[in-house]
């Protein structure tokens, strides 16, 4: 009796923990965020908790299990509107190495060592550091790198005719503008300010910083402005 009672907890909390990684998203686990992979492993603990002992009440998993999701759900929400909040819980990407210099302040604070770092540019097919673009610490723990590119066009050696591959930097787009707030941290990267913002906004037909969700400026110059709806 005790073995048919165990095979059909073992079926429902299945459908259970199921479901409740498709509501939290459809993120892989190596993309979860802190926050989402301690939910993750504590309604992973309650399941096995309630399957050890088939003589405790199913109400004693699914109500933890419930409230958890409740407030993953809640907290997400939350995220999406509050970018303060949003950095706390998840925190923010880290540039690591930058145009081939590594950012050793950074790599200390986020307690990376020179070990993972060439690791994850093997990885990525990667030897040597100085070729690297820029490579980012993402908040999944997950280094993006981006390899320097050559251009198509060679110049030639004044002696012997050699070809010398040319190499051009390409910077990260910046952003200025998240969820409608100003990144004055990044404006005061570009040696500008909020009204040189505002300025550029404006000819391009915007008028106020909330009307913009996001938007960003790359090397080029070249702007990204995704408006609020």
């Amino acid at each position: 009796m005790e073995l048919w009672a165990l095979f059909w907890r073992t079926i429902l909390l299945y459908v259970l923990v199921f479901l409740t990684m498709r509501i939290m998203g459809k993120r892989e686990i190596g993309k979860l965020s802190i926050f989402d992979l301690v939910i993750s492993i504590m309604i992973a603990e309650i399941a096995v908790f309630v399957l050890e002992d088939v003589h405790k009440p199913l109400i004693e998993g699914l109500l933890p299990m419930l409230t958890l999701v409740a407030v993953q759900i809640l907290i997400a929400y939350l995220s999406l509107k509050n970018e303060k909040l949003r950095r706390w819980i998840e925190g923010r990407a880290a540039l690591l190495v930058e145009n081939g210099k590594m950012n050793r302040d950074e790599m200390s604070k986020q307690r990376y060592n020179l070990d993972d770092l060439m690791l994850q540019l093997r990885e990525n097919k990667i030897m040597n550091p100085a070729d690297v673009e820029f490579a980012i610490l993402e908040t999944s723990g997950k280094l993006t790198v981006k390899e320097k590119q050559s251009d198509h066009k060679t110049e030639e050696a004044e002696a012997g005719g050699n070809p010398k591959p040319a190499f051009r930097y390409v910077g990260l787009p910046v952003p200025l503008i998240m969820d409608g707030k100003v990144q004055d941290e990044n404006l005061t990267k570009l040696g500008q300010n909020r009204f040189w913002l505002k300025k550029e906004l404006q000819a391009k037909g915007i008028k106020e910083f909330k009307d913009v969700f996001f938007c960003s400026i790359d090397h080029r110059g070249r702007w990204f402005i995704d408006r609020n709806r």
